[in-house]
């Protein structure tokens, strides 16, 4: 999931970046119809998919780092830290993006 998260981030993100820059250098009719996308439905589904997936790839990052010290490295515990990714970068998503809607 690391990689995968990481490829994601880099093809997903590089290209909406990209997007956004060239919009933004076409002139104000580009960018609004960039922002009308960006802003809307799915810019708001693709905009949390790509947080989940910043909070997973460093959840996972972090796990890895500990797991280079050696510790961490028994079965169950791995097993047990690689889930709790799952968990803590779903929370932290949820949590971000209710700050976001709400707050």
């Amino acid at each position: 999931m690391h990689r995968a998260t990481g490829d994601g981030l880099a093809i997903i993100g590089g290209s909406l970046f990209t997007w956004w820059l060239v919009s933004a250098a076409m002139g104000p009719e580009a960018y609004a119809s960039f922002l009308s996308i960006a802003t809307g439905p799915i810019g708001l589904v693709v905009g949390i998919g790509l947080t989940w997936g910043v909070f997973q790839h460093a959840s996972s990052g972090v796990r890895h780092l500990v797991m280079d010290t050696g510790a961490g490295l028994e079965i169950h515990t791995s097993k047990t830290t690689a889930t709790l990714t799952y968990f803590v970068s779903t929370l932290l998503t949820v949590a971000l993006w209710a700050f976001i809607l709400l707050g």
